[in-house]
């Protein structure tokens, strides 16, 4: 900075230049407006200007603006923007923060029904480590349709009296509430047209999951909603009101959520219309709170009394739970108890860390909870290992998009795949991340009832139907060059990972396999413990307490 500037600012600080510019523009203004009668725009605009200038210096929140008010206020203005401006103008198509440019693009191509494919080559660096592949066959199949299907419900002994038919691919949980009700209304209409199914989220069903008649997926989480008493404890009248409904295909209890596990939450009272209140069951306007922990339970073996005394009161529906892994002792004691029990769970999800939320605390959506390969492989693992795998079905979810990321969850051990965003991204979303204010520019994650007239539920329900489909009918293309005929044939024995510049391995060679009745033979001292995370929680675990044994 020049000499002559910085002894200008000694005697006269160069930031309060906006508020002194304003000042002149309000007498300058004043004077021609009363004078001459023109100019009032500029009279008004100085004003404003020298208002909003003492407003700054005399507020206590933001230095900033106490500093250099008036000109302070652009850097809130570009904060606010910045998320905008970073994915049209500074990030790859392959940074994903946390979807890159080229995942939401093929969303966006597939739910428009334009085309997917891509010119020139692959963009991905082949040779970087981490870098995964599926291995083809030179005998491809031919598979007649891409309805692929997978039953939950209805294994040999279980207790499930109305099985159900699910797609492999649905949307995962989102409340009414976190989402507008423009947004669940064409999502549910396309889960209908498709025939694919909708989880409600721990919102419980609104009016508007009702109207088109689509699939649900009844999710109950620790605050009861939907199935509650006025003190929050879990009502059977209220429940069995909502589970025997025909639209309710499965009954789905909220364990922990990969975003944010064991964090409940709190709906400040002002957010609480009465659409909220009436699906939720909670007063209008009262702060609605979800517990971090269940009431109806406090160890493994009532909660899985609990989850067979839902499926008797739903009229057999079939009923599960989800999860993100933590403690692993705490999931071999919720095994233990159904060896013990022969209480099983008709289906159980496994959420991954990767997964999204509305709102949640930096701490915990960056380092709570066990991303989504590790959480689904041990449930997975410990399945086969108690010979229960057969018995009990599993869903995933965590930042699945494309086909691609379909065959590796089932590789892994998934029966089948639910997503939140990238349904999202069909609906119109851009990712501006401004979910938790209210303020969505396109109408899916706000109560806004003017923002959200921007979403057209009939196109948007178009969207989220072809979203859908193309996707399954890619992964019938990838199935079919794998030689396959149906995507449950997927193993870790068909994906490789590079692990450096001159190795590549297959994915059943880098995670931990266990072979059906290895558990049961380890604990009885028969055969060694098939991995160190068996050795180590396995003993300790405890089918009455979710506490370790000393």
């Amino acid at each position: 900075m020049p000499n002559w500037l910085l002894a200008l600012d000694r005697h006269f600080p160069i930031r309060y230049l906006t508020i002194t510019l304003a000042a002149v523009a309000l007498l300058l203004g004043a004077f021609a407006w009363v004078g001459f009668g023109r100019l009032a725009w500029l009279a008004l605009a100085g004003g404003a200007g020298v208002l909003v200038g003492l407003r700054d210096l005399h507020q206590s929140r933001h230095a900033v603006l106490r500093n250099y008010p008036v000109i302070g206020h652009v850097r809130f203005l570009l904060e606010w923007i910045r998320p905008e401006m970073r994915q049209y103008f500074i990030e790859s198509d392959r940074e994903a923060v946390p979807f890159s440019r080229q995942q939401r693009s093929i969303v966006y191509q597939r739910s428009k029904g334009e085309s997917d494919k891509r010119p020139f080559g692959t963009q991905l660096d082949v040779h970087e480590t981490g870098y995964e592949w599926m291995n083809h066959s030179l005998q491809p199949t031919t598979i007649a349709s891409h309805d692929f299907r997978v039953l939950i419900g209805g294994a040999p002994g279980s207790r499930c009296r109305q099985p159900y038919s699910a797609s492999l691919f649905n949307i995962s949980a989102m409340s009414f509430g976190a989402l507008s009700a423009n947004a669940i209304l064409a999502l549910n209409a396309g889960a209908q047209r498709g025939n694919f199914a909708h989880d409600t989220g721990e919102g419980s069903i609104s009016q508007h999951h009702r109207v088109h008649g689509g699939d649900l997926i009844w999710e109950i989480g620790s605050g009861y909603f939907g199935c509650r008493n006025d003190d929050g404890s879990f009502n059977e009248a209220k429940f069995v009101d909502n589970a025997l409904q025909p639209q309710v295909k499965m009954i789905e209890l909220k364990l922990s959520q990969g975003a944010k596990p064991g964090h409940g939450g709190v709906l400040p009272g002002p957010k609480v219309t009465a659409e909220i209140a009436a699906a939720r069951g909670v007063p209008e306007g009262v702060d609605c709170v979800s517990p971090a922990a269940h009431s109806a339970f406090s160890n493994p073996q009532q909660m899985l009394r609990f989850l067979d005394r839902l499926r008797e009161l739903s009229g057999g529906k079939p009923v599960g739970f989800k999860l993100c892994i933590g403690h692993p002792w705490e999931w071999f004691a919720l095994a233990k108890a159904m060896v013990e029990t022969d209480l099983l769970p008709d289906f159980i999800v496994v959420d991954g860390a990767e997964g999204g939320t509305g709102a949640a605390p930096l701490e915990f959506t960056d380092h709570v909870g066990a991303p989504l390969q590790e959480g689904l492989r041990l449930v997975h693992n410990t399945l086969v290992g108690l010979n229960l795998r057969e018995r009990i079905r599993i869903g995933c979810a965590g930042r699945i998009v494309t086909a691609f990321d379909i065959v590796r969850a089932m590789a892994i051990g998934a029966d089948w795949c639910n997503a939140a965003r990238g349904f999202m991204f069909a609906l119109g979303c851009i990712q501006a991340q401004h979910c938790h204010t209210g303020a969505c520019p396109t109408g899916v994650t706000t109560q806004d009832p003017v923002r959200q007239r921007a979403l057209v539920v009939g196109d948007k329900a178009e969207r989220v139907l072809r979203f859908h489909d193309m996707t399954l009918e890619a992964l019938k293309e990838l199935v079919q060059a794998a030689g396959l005929e149906h995507p449950n044939q997927l193993t870790t024995a068909h994906i490789v990972r590079r692990t450096n510049d001159h190795a590549v391995r297959l994915l059943s060679n880098l995670l931990p396999t266990v072979k059906p009745g290895e558990l049961l033979a380890a604990a009885r001292g028969e055969v060694d413990w098939p991995h160190s995370v068996f050795r180590l929680y396995w003993p300790v675990a405890r089918s009455d307490s979710w506490q370790p044994a000393a």
